[in-house]
């Protein structure tokens, strides 16, 4: 599959092991993924990000996954639904960090490291790839772009998709940016 990734494509899963390296993570996730497409320029993905306003919105973004990651990584859609149920997520949060520390429920990812110290994809990271092959599949376009693991992100449910959404970077938003369609 890699062998249909453009130089941009390659560039932002180099960029998400990057990212997972720096801090210290032994697995490649999709919100590594989207630091990466973030830290792109001149690419299609960038220009989209870029007019959508998710670029200049970085800052908001990374602590909204971190916000996220403090959750346990419950969704905004899973705390509100608690909370129409009387559950205070941040009482949850703050008494188990009192208990355990800051950032207990932020929880190591699943995985191990490749033997060379190399981080390896999560079951996440694998399905966005996979799914941005099918996309550009579907548009009979034989590369796989930054564009195309752009929109997988915004596809796929969780929480990354969640973030992206919440600063404007929609499917069809991104797909209205990219190619004129959807919106």
């Amino acid at each position: 599959m890699f062998e249909r990734f453009t130089a941009n494509a390659r560039g932002v899963v180099t960029g998400a092991v990057e990212h997972a390296s720096r801090a210290g993570s032994p697995v490649v996730t999709e919100e590594h993924l989207l630091l990466a497409l973030l830290d792109r320029e001149g690419s299609k993905a960038a220009f989209a990000l870029t007019s959508l306003g998710v670029t200049d919105r970085r800052a908001e973004v990374v602590e909204a996954l971190a916000a996220a990651r403090r959750r346990g990584g419950m969704s905004k859609a899973d705390e509100d639904a608690l909370a129409g149920l009387g559950i205070s997520v941040e009482e949850i949060v703050a008494r188990v960090e009192e208990t355990h520390g800051p950032g207990a429920l932020s929880g190591a990812e699943q995985g191990k490291a490749w033997p060379s110290g190399r981080p390896s994809f999560t079951k996440g990271s694998k399905k966005v790839l996979e799914k941005s092959l099918r996309m550009a599949l579907a548009r009979k376009q034989k590369h796989i772009g930054d564009e195309h693991v752009l929109l997988a992100l915004t596809a796929m449910p969780g929480l990354v998709g969640e973030v992206l959404a919440e600063f404007g970077g929609t499917y069809g938003g991104v797909e209205r940016v990219l190619f004129g369609v959807g919106g």
